[in-house]
């Protein structure tokens, strides 16, 4: 057994943990935006950590009802100065494994050195180099992946960036549905998994995640997950943008994990016959069976508890991890040491 799978079996678990330590906090939290006056918040992160950072400044936009972006940290720390306006009264959210990546450190610090801007770390490290340069610091040890690639820490990093937002726009739908989706979590793991392995068990070689709305920057990790562990080429779209373009590249040797949100609309049932038709093996989820037109996939992921569009991402991103590690396996390939990688990057 892979550490690796270990740490995405591992993962429910750790939630539970970010899941009460983020309620222990949520009155400091709202507390400190609040006596920042801040008008928007600006997440920033790199790789996995900026793919979250998207998801989350949607999540912030419709839940808080703040502006908020996503920068990555190396066009941050590049050109600190082009964002200037951006950043005027804005609270800088940095989601971090490591609280060590050189591009996210070095950004702050020249942000500091120029017009200091209020920070909030969050990273899965105790006394990190990111958290001794914030003015509020987050710490979830317990979802650090000792692995190189991440998965238990990225799903807790979305969890705990979900809450911020939450937390900020007094959202308690969303609060209750993490808490429903991690109650479920272990039985939902071991009732989807086989069939997973058994649906992407094939010499795929081209990767396709689908998602819209807060989902999105989550479908961008699974696609990273896809590319590190399975070494093959995945991207990420929109789910109808994929007739935009991309569906030149979708045929027999795809392989695509789609999000089907919503009532299961005729254009989205129109989508999966179309791509189906092109040849591709479709794996779907949904929080409904009747929201996904069975006959037009190959496997139907369903979580059997309706929750909001967000929370649907804690067992969606299981999927394209599962996937990639059927993959590596398939290959021979290790995913504890992925080609050409290191856990976090030091420049």
């Amino acid at each position: 057994m892979s550490l690796t799978y270990s740490e995405i079996k591992q993962q429910y678990t750790a939630l539970q943990q970010t899941y009460d330590y983020m309620l222990s906090k949520r009155q400091e939290i709202v507390a400190f935006a609040q006596s920042e006056s801040i008008t928007s918040i600006t997440f920033v992160g790199c790789g996995s950590s900026y793919c979250l950072s998207e998801s989350a400044a949607f999540s912030t936009r419709l839940r808080a009802g703040l502006p908020a972006s996503a920068l990555a940290g190396g066009d941050l720390m590049l050109n600190p100065e082009r964002y200037s306006s951006l950043l005027k009264n804005t609270l800088l959210v940095a989601p971090s494994r490591s609280g060590s990546t050189s591009e996210v450190v070095e950004a702050l610090r020249l942000l500091q050195n120029d017009k200091p801007v209020p920070v909030l770390a969050l990273s899965c490290v105790t006394d990190s180099p990111l958290s001794k340069k914030a003015d509020l610091s987050l710490e979830l040890p317990w979802a650090f992946d000792h692995s190189v690639c991440q998965t238990r820490t990225v799903t807790n990093l979305y969890v705990a960036n979900l809450m911020l937002a939450a937390f900020l726009g007094n959202d308690e739908v969303v609060i209750a549905d993490i808490q429903k989706a991690i109650h479920q979590g272990e039985a939902y793991m071991t009732r989807v998994e086989s069939d997973i392995r058994k649906a992407a068990d094939f010499a795929w070689s081209n990767a396709v995640v689908l998602a819209d709305g807060e989902l999105q920057g989550l479908a961008s990790e699974g696609a990273i997950a896809l590319t590190e562990i399975a070494k093959v080429q995945a991207h990420s779209y929109h789910l109808l943008d994929v007739r935009h373009g991309p569906m030149v590249t979708v045929g027999p040797d795809t392989l695509v994990i789609a999000a089907i949100t919503g009532n299961g609309t005729e254009h989205q049932r129109n989508l999966m016959r179309d791509i189906k038709g092109r040849g591709a093996t479709i794996i779907a989820f949904a929080d409904h069976a009747e929201a996904i037109a069975a006959e037009h996939v190959d496997l139907a992921v369903i979580s059997d508890n309706k929750l909001d569009v967000a929370v649907q991402g804690i067992p969606f991103i299981f999927i394209p991890q599962i996937v990639a590690l059927t993959s590596a396996d398939r290959q021979g390939i290790n995913p504890d040491q992925p080609d050409g990688l290191v856990a976090w990057v030091k420049l």
